[in-house]
C-alpha cells in the first residue's frame, strides 16, 4: 500500500483518484505556539463516492483504486505539513470530515477531525455538535477556497492543530 502525502495519486497506478483534489495543510504547534518538531501527521478518509478503504466498510468492492484513503507525513522543522487529498464527501450520518492523527515521539497520539466550512450537514453530525466549546468547535471546521494557482480546479485550506502536551 502506498502512505505518501498525496492520497490522489496511488504509486504505479495511472489515474488518479475520481474526486476534486484539496491541497491541505497546516502547522502542528504546542500551547505557547512552538511547533511540535518531530511530529508525524497521519490522515484517512473516505473515497469520492463516501466509501473507506476497509474491508468492513459498506460498498468497499466499490472503492476507488486510486484513492490511497490513508496518508502519513513528518512535519518540517516548522512544524509545517502537507496533503494532497480529495475535498471530503458526506456518508450516511456523517458530514465531510477528514480524520487526523498526530503522534509525538515521548509523548503520544492525539486524534481530531477537519470539517468543512458551509457544509449544511454539519448541523447535524453527532461527533462535531459533540464540541460543546465555541472556539474549540470553530477551531476544526476550515473554508475550502480555489488553489487554482497550485492546481487547476483544485481547492485548499489550512488547518493548524494545536496541542495540549
Amino acid at each position: 500500500m502506498d502512505i505518501d502525502h498525496d492520497l490522489v495519486q496511488v504509486h504505479g497506478a495511472a489515474a488518479q483518484a475520481l474526486g476534486t483534489v484539496a491541497h491541505i495543510g497546516g502547522r502542528i504547534r504546542d500551547r505557547t505556539g512552538r511547533p511540535v518538531s518531530g511530529a508525524v501527521v497521519e490522515i484517512w478518509q473516505c473515497d469520492g463516492q463516501g466509501i473507506y478503504r476497509h474491508p468492513r466498510a459498506p460498498g468497499h468492492e466499490r472503492f476507488d483504486g486510486n484513492f490511497q484513503g490513508y496518508g502519513r507525513t513528518v512535519v518540517d522543522s516548522g512544524g509545517a505539513y502537507r496533503f494532497r487529498t480529495l475535498k471530503p464527501v458526506p456518508y450516511l450520518g456523517r458530514t465531510p470530515h477528514i480524520h487526523y492523527a498526530v503522534i509525538v515521539p515521548g509523548a503520544g497520539r492525539f486524534v481530531t477531525q477537519m470539517y468543512v466550512a458551509g457544509e449544511p450537514l454539519n448541523a447535524y453530525d453527532g461527533l462535531l455538535n459533540g464540541i460543546r466549546d465555541p472556539q474549540a468547535r470553530r477551531s476544526v471546521i476550515v473554508p475550502l477556497i480555489a488553489a487554482d494557482v497550485v492546481e487547476v480546479g483544485a481547492l485548499r485550506s489550512t488547518f493548524d492543530i494545536v496541542l495540549t502536551l
